[in-house]
C-alpha cells in the first residue's frame, strides 16, 4: 500500500521482534536437522505495518544456509505436498 518499500528479516542471530518504518526484524528458531519454515506474508505486513501485502520484489538467502526449495502460494501447504 502506498508504493512503500519494506523488508522482513528472519534470523537465528535476533533475540526479539523490532518494527521500524522499513523494517520488521523477527528471530527464527530452528530445530537440529532439517526443518519447514512458511512466513505468511500478507499475514506480516497486516500486523506491522497495519496494511496489504502487495508483492515480493526480491528475497535474499545467504550462503550459510542449505535449502531445498523456495516458493510463493496463495495458501499454506502442508508438508505432503
Amino acid at each position: 500500500d502506498n508504493n512503500m518499500r519494506r523488508r522482513f528479516q528472519a534470523s537465528t542471530y535476533n533475540k526479539s521482534t523490532r518494527v521500524t518504518n522499513f523494517m520488521c526484524t523477527m528471530p527464527l528458531h530452528l530445530d537440529p536437522g532439517w526443518n519447514q519454515v512458511q512466513f505468511d506474508l500478507a499475514d506480516f505486513t497486516r500486523r506491522a505495518y497495519s496494511t496489504g501485502y502487495v508483492e515480493t520484489l526480491r528475497i535474499t538467502i545467504h550462503a550459510n544456509c542449505r535449502l531445498r526449495r523456495v516458493f510463493f502460494t496463495e495458501r499454506p501447504c502442508c508438508e505432503e505436498e
